[in-house]
């Protein structure tokens, strides 16, 4: 039964891809000597810490099922949901985030995201990325103006007043704003919320990007996929056949890599693990070897000729944020020792929950997705088939913002049959 001491808040994220205490002072500030480092890339580091941090989660918890989500749509609404924390609950958010707050100031992670929003919403004739926010509100519910403007200008966060009373009307109203935010790619996020309910914050991402090489769909056909020992499907596999294709079989680690660029500055990673090497490939899979396979695949050395072989499928994931950030340290937040007093005078304040959801398509002429906070490869040894790369089992998959260097979205494909 709810407790009515305390007044519940739902944080929800949207994501939505597509192919073709605080300190003492009241707010940010400005840092000294923001010279030669776009604020933006200061804080990818720890936005892709915890990208992997979340991944091994979630992997650990569904060793068999395919995973994805957008870590910079959880980041983002939890660095903003920090505006309003205090004490405990404040430093739990950003550290469960991988900010170090010995080294990264609060108004450098604040003033971090805000850049990343402005050059994500660059204008671009062939790549779409929208990323944004908004608070449903009860009337009840005063926000503190410095809670309310921070919001707006750091995040661009929009305010909607919605009436929780009729939990049918405030759950539509929010469905459509995320429906039309994602393009149609989000649907009914969100249903049967609580009449206490006070405050939904949202955050969602929309990805609509093409191949810079795209595939012929004439050529595409159905291909045995290899879930497991056991289990064989039938998808979609496209079929390129490229002069130029960057991709190495790592030496060190059992798995192939393949990368795949968009039009205007955007990539995809995908990693292929040897033949029984998921977890082998997972165990290794940090920040620091990502950034590893990304500075090899610069080199020409990497671009070759390949006969590449990709499967079309669309994956989604679904998350209980409430009940996975815990083990990330972000604990307080979900419970009645939380502080939030710096949304609301109404001290009360407590999350009972947090919604993630997102969804991937992936075609021959690119990506679409879609996500709400709310592959496996196989590398056909050289002896036998040089230049071929089947991805025909199980594989990972990461999106990638080149400018900002963040990950907007990882997963895994387990069972790309499976949406």
């Amino acid at each position: 039964m709810q407790r009515a001491d305390r007044l519940p808040l739902v944080l929800l994220g949207l994501l939505a891809l597509s192919h073709g205490g605080r300190g003492q002072a009241d707010g940010p500030q400005e840092g000294p000597g923001a010279e030669e480092v776009s604020p933006s890339l200061k804080i990818a580091p720890s936005n892709t810490a915890f990208a992997f941090n979340f991944y091994h989660l979630v992997a650990s918890l569904n060793p068999g099922s395919n995973i994805f989500f957008s870590p910079l749509s959880i980041s983002a609404a939890y660095a903003m949901l920090a505006l309003g924390a205090r004490e405990d609950t404040w430093a739990q958010i950003l550290q469960g985030l991988a900010f170090n707050l010995t080294d990264t100031s609060e108004p450098d992670v604040h003033q971090g995201f805000q850049d990343l929003l402005h050059t994500l919403h660059r204008p671009h004739d062939q790549l779409e990325t929208r990323m944004g926010s908004a608070l449903f509100l009860s009337q009840g519910l005063p926000l503190r103006p410095r809670f309310q403007n921070d919001t707006a200008a750091l995040y661009g966060s929009s305010l909607f007043p919605a009436d929780f009373l009729d939990s049918e009307g405030a759950a539509q109203l929010i469905n459509n704003h995320v429906r039309k935010e994602t393009r149609g790619k989000i649907d009914n996020l969100v249903s049967g919320l609580s009449p206490q309910t006070v405050m939904v914050l949202v955050n969602y991402i929309y990805f609509k990007g093409q191949w810079k090489n795209p595939f012929s769909p004439h050529v595409t056909k159905p291909q045995d996929f290899h879930v497991d020992e056991n289990t064989v499907v039938k998808v979609p596999m496209m079929f390129q056949n490229q002069d130029n294709q960057w991709y190495l079989h790592d030496k060190h680690v059992p798995c192939s890599v393949l990368r795949l660029d968009y039009k205007g500055g955007a990539r995809a990673l995908f990693i292929l693990p040897d033949p029984g090497k998921m977890a082998q490939v997972e165990e290794v899979l940090t920040p620091e070897m990502l950034g590893r396979w990304s500075s090899l695949l610069e080199k020409r050395s990497y671009s070759r000729k390949l006969w590449l072989y990709l499967p079309k499928f669309s994956i989604s994931g679904s998350y209980s944020l409430d009940q996975l950030l815990p083990r990330l340290g972000i604990r307080d937040l979900f419970s009645r020792q939380a502080n939030l007093s710096g949304i609301s005078a109404r001290e009360n304040l407590m999350v009972s929950k947090s919604v993630h959801k997102a969804v991937l398509d992936v075609d021959e002429a690119g990506t679409e997705a879609a996500a709400a906070t709310s592959l496996s490869f196989t590398f056909f040894s050289a002896t036998r088939s040089p230049g071929i790369l089947m991805f025909n089992r199980p594989f990972l998959v990461a999106i990638l913002s080149t400018d900002t260097q963040s990950i907007l979205f990882l997963g895994k494909v387990v069972n790309p049959t499976k949406p």
